[in-house]
């Protein structure tokens, strides 16, 4: 045996142990590969409920502020309808107001007078 034989020997060794420590670890990586893929399933299998209710929620989210805005806009109408009522009563009062101070003061300002006017005449009668 010479010497290139026994490098071709160790060379054979090395490369039949670089094989078998090759297939160990693919198998190791194969088994890793496995449980993440498990995993990965247990938590998509997870989600889906997540997920169906997250949009079960969303949609009756929805549903509550569609509500909400439709009884803002009906209480804005009702808003506006009792300030346009007040509007109207308070403009009904003002003419009312107007329509009854003339008159009101220019009675006022006869009876007054006739109040001094008896005043007037009962001091002078008390006088003599």
């Amino acid at each position: 045996m010479n010497v290139v034989s026994v490098f071709s020997v160790i060379l054979l060794v090395c490369a039949s142990v670089l094989c078998i420590a090759l297939i160990v670890f693919l198998s190791r990586i194969t088994k890793t590969i496995k449980a993440i893929q498990y995993e990965i399933n247990d938590i998509s299998t997870g989600m889906k409920p997540f997920i169906a209710s997250a949009t079960n929620l969303t949609e009756k989210l929805n549903q509550i502020t569609d509500s909400a805005d439709d009884q803002i806009e009906t209480v804005k109408r009702m808003v506006g309808k009792v300030n346009d009522r007040v509007d109207t009563l308070l403009l009904l009062e003002e003419k009312i107001r107007s329509g009854f101070e003339g008159p009101a003061l220019d009675i006022i300002k006869t009876l007054s007078a006739f109040a001094n006017g008896v005043s007037a005449f009962w001091n002078v009668l008390r006088r003599k």
